[in-house]
């Protein structure tokens, strides 16, 4: 009895020391919270807090080579992190040389290609079948993570320049994207490497000698040539040259069958090895070829843009456009802005903007949601900016020339922004009563003021309006309160 009374004192004198010390903690823990929520609520007022920082963040500088010989190279700029932008999305950028060729390899990325100058042939595995494609400049291609492709530069004497979204959304993780060339010797190490000889041997039907000579004559790199004037001649320069029994001899008999799987469409297909290799280098059966016909590519420069005034177009492209486009969720862009004229202000309701510098210079700016500067920036040719879903924004090019930008959009649906301002501006939507007493001013004064600007979407500025239009600005201005004036002041004639 004594003992079990020891027991509970013990116990009760436990239960007040720990009482005191989350008491004490959890007064602790209080003071903590309450300065954080004051840090947070300065941070906001300032702009800062859970709002990416700095200039630099919505300008994308983190560039970086990830393939580079003689024949070409590949960049890959690297989009930021956090979880403010709905889905992270690489760019890349090829460059190839005359009569070159970027070997056949899978990537663990989807990719949408856009041809910004030249000519090629992509060829790309489509539902078990080789899918060949000559695309022109304005063309874009869609090639599904884990497909088989090369590209070739067919142009005569003429660089081809590539610009591509790289979709990390299926990838590894391992970086940007991971590459698996299917075809290479010491450089780069084709994948066939990895397995041993007396196999390869077996699945080719050929002498392991003839295995491990295929498999070490390349050394030039992912992007090769093929003209006879580059010595030692390419592997692949003599290779594409036989005819198109000789290099099936070489690729007849893979290792088969593998499982099932199924495709985008839900169709089930079998690969197997035979089947990859034999749809990149030739066909048992031509008759079968193309029997899945795959889609064909889109050109930008052939269709008639969107929306199109004396101050510039645009052209939007969505899965309705090119159906590719929602396998991946990606929707294409390109703006064209006369100079000095700006895009009006706007929100991307659906999607996330990544974009770069085609041609000329202009100044982008975009707004914080707490209604502060997060970036009013001079970009010119080259330049890749993103603009988070929600932000509003907008561009305006320079007085010196055209400003042409092309992206992407991290939605293949319609994107359907908002303007801000403007003749199709929400402001020119929403009920003027109600819009008024936000503002604080007379429906009068805000009418005049919303109803100001004649155009839409794409606006003149004050330079480079027509003499009349000049005029009409000038009066409307001066009707308008000096804190909104101002505000005015600064978005139309912000540019330097």
């Amino acid at each position: 009895m004594r003992n079990l009374v020891t027991f509970l004192l013990l116990g009760l004198a436990l239960c007040h020391a720990l009482t005191m010390v989350m008491g004490y903690r959890g007064d602790e823990e209080e003071d903590w919270l309450r300065e954080r929520e004051r840090e947070e609520e300065e941070q906001e007022r300032e702009g800062r807090g859970r709002y990416p920082q700095g200039e630099d963040w919505f300008v994308l500088q983190d560039s970086r080579r990830v393939v580079q010989t003689e024949a070409g190279e590949m960049r890959v700029v690297r989009s930021p992190g956090g979880r403010i932008l709905d889905r992270q999305l690489h760019m890349g950028f090829i460059t190839m040389e005359p009569k070159s060729l970027f070997v056949p390899q899978y990537i663990d990325s989807s990719l949408i290609i856009f041809i910004r100058r030249g000519e090629a042939k992509v060829g790309n595995i489509y539902k078990d079948d080789l899918a060949e494609r000559t695309l022109k400049t304005g063309d874009i291609y869609r090639i599904s993570a884990g497909s088989a492709f090369y590209i070739v530069n067919t142009g005569e004497g003429q660089r081809l320049h590539i610009i591509c979204s790289i979709d990390p959304a299926e990838s590894l993780g391992l970086r940007e994207f991971q590459s698996f060339f299917i075809a290479g010797g010491t450089d780069p190490t084709s994948i066939l490497s990895g397995f041993g000889l007396e196999t390869l041997s077996n699945a080719f039907n050929v002498s392991s000698e003839e295995v491990e000579e295929i498999l070490s004559s390349q050394n030039q790199g992912p992007i090769v040539h093929l003209s006879d004037s580059h010595e030692p001649r390419s592997m692949w320069s003599k290779f594409l040259q036989l005819k198109e029994q000789e290099r099936l001899r070489h690729m007849k008999r893979m290792v088969e069958p593998h499982p099932r799987e199924q495709d985008e469409d839900g169709e089930e297909i079998k690969w197997s090895w035979r089947k990859l290799l034999t749809s990149v280098f030739g066909t048992e059966n031509k008759k079968e070829r193309g029997t899945r016909k795959a889609p064909d590519s889109y050109n930008l420069y052939n269709r008639n843009p969107d929306f199109k005034n004396n101050y510039g177009w645009s052209i939007a492209v969505d899965d309705s456009d090119y159906s590719p486009l929602r396998h991946s969720g990606i929707g294409v862009y390109l703006v064209n802005l006369t100079a000095g004229s700006m895009m009006a202000p706007h929100v991307n309701p659906t999607a996330t903007e990544y974009g770069i510098v085609l041609r000329g210079s202009g100044r982008i700016q975009i707004v914080y949601p707490n209604g502060t500067a997060a970036m009013s920036r001079k970009v010119s040719e080259g330049d890749v900016f993103v603009v988070p879903r929600y932000f509003a924004f907008c561009q305006i090019s320079s007085r010196t020339g055209p400003f042409e930008f092309f992206g992407f959009t991290t939605s293949a649906r319609k994107n359907r922004p908002q303007f801000l301002v403007g003749a199709s501006s929400l402001l020119r939507t929403l009920p003027n009563p109600e819009l008024a007493v936000a503002f604080g001013v007379s429906e009068y004064r805000l009418r005049n003021f919303t109803d100001a600007q004649r155009e839409a979407v794409i606006l003149p500025t004050a330079g480079v309006a027509q003499p009349d239009k000049k005029e009409k600005m000038r009066t409307e201005f001066d009707k308008v309160p000096r804190v909104i004036k101002n505000f005015g002041n600064d978005m139309i004639m912000g540019f330097d």
